[in-house]
């Protein structure tokens, strides 16, 4: 897996750099995959702007991704024959992963480039057909790549299984916003935050079935995060509060806007994440810049993600280990004060996102200054 770094200042020395990033859908979109995009794109161009370059180029994809119709496809490939020869083309996974076809017919003239924020088929809810379709898909667009970027190791590492050659991927780790340290919920209630688009990866039901055994503690759950995205989801939920008697203690606020979410921040004494899978889990060093305790899974990279010390780590889909994760949290001062101690230390250690833009300039620098990789017809 290759690794680049690079200091801002560094990038002085260096000419304009020629990149367009291509996403399907809004980059406002309140997701970690978005986040992750939208702040690299504003970073980048604070790097061009700062040393006189142009602007990084963003093109927008119009479809049900990761499950396009031909229709979409035909208008991500009118897309992608706008973007001029040679440009380093940089194209967020949930397209890229799933339209080989169109990608080979620009292979031989653009620099191609994936960004995975994690492999499609590893989506909670898919059928093993699904699952292995979109595998086959992805494994086919990735031969197509020029290079790999992904957010975080264990995704770099994963790619193995996809016919990638280690040397053709960089793990760019997402940067995070420096915040105040949250205030908490100032009562004798420990409040649980949880910041989660409701889809079944986010296994918000495991979280609930975690806490009904905890109803004779005093706490409550705040759940972020739209509630929209999968109506179906989000009434299971409606209906499986309502059987476990939670309906007073655990709220959908929806998704919120930045302000909104600040608050939620600042007021949580935890926050708390049931995940069956994260390519990073940008959300849980957000939790950390507000010196916040964790209590989550260890699906995907969470466990790389959640500083030694600062959560307790469960396996994911296991309701009584997160239970009892979540009540000795509870009954615990003692232990509430060692993890709160160590997220206020892992916080003054988070990297920042012009570091993490400057490390992305690099690799796709490096990329620009190669030859398109010739591909068989």
């Amino acid at each position: 897996m290759g690794s680049v770094r690079a200091r801002p200042e560094a990038l002085s020395r260096m000419s304009a750099l020629k990149v367009t990033l291509v996403y399907p859908g809004d980059l406002d979109t309140r997701t970690g995959g978005y986040r992750y995009d939208k702040r690299m794109v504003e970073e980048l161009n604070k790097l061009q702007a700062r040393y006189g370059a142009e602007n990084i180029a963003s093109r927008s994809l119009q479809g049900d991704y990761p499950f396009p119709g031909e229709e979409q496809l035909e208008q991500a490939n009118s897309v992608l024959a706008r973007i001029d020869d040679g440009t380093v083309t940089l194209i967020d996974g949930l397209a890229y992963s799933v339209m080989p076809d169109v990608l080979k017919r620009h292979a031989n003239r653009l620099k191609l480039v994936a960004l995975i924020h994690h492999p499609l088929a590893l989506e909670t809810g898919l059928s093993p057909e699904q699952s292995q379709a979109l595998k086959v898909l992805e494994t086919q667009a990735l031969s197509y790549a020029q290079h790999i970027i992904t957010t975080s190791t264990l995704t770099a590492e994963s790619l193995s299984e996809y016919r990638v050659r280690s040397d053709n991927v960089s793990a760019i780790l997402p940067g995070t916003d420096m915040a105040s340290p949250a205030q908490g919920s100032d009562s004798s209630t420990c409040r649980f935050l949880c910041v989660a688009t409701l889809t079944p990866r986010k296994a918000h039901h495991v979280l609930l079935d975690a806490l009904a055994s905890l109803k004779h503690l005093d706490w409550d759950l705040n759940c972020v995060g739209s509630t929209e995205r999968d109506d179906a989801t989000y009434q299971a939920l409606l209906a499986q509060r309502t059987k476990l008697g939670l309906d007073s203690r655990v709220h959908f606020s929806g998704e919120l806007e930045d302000a909104g979410l600040t608050t939620c921040f600042n007021e949580a004494d935890a926050f708390v994440l049931a995940s069956y899978h994260e390519g990073y889990g940008m959300v849980l060093t957000e939790a950390i810049a507000r010196a916040l305790p964790i209590i989550c899974t260890e699906g995907g990279a969470m466990a790389q993600t959640v500083p030694d010390g600062a959560g307790i780590l469960v396996p994911p889909g296991n309701v009584v280990e997160l239970s009892r994760a979540l009540q000795r949290f509870l009954e615990d001062p003692n232990l509430r004060n060692q993890l709160s101690t160590q997220a206020a230390l892992a916080r003054t250690q988070l990297r920042s996102w012009e570091s993490a833009a400057a490390e992305l300039s690099a690799v796709l620098r490096s990329i620009d200054v190669a030859s398109i990789k010739t591909l068989n017809a």
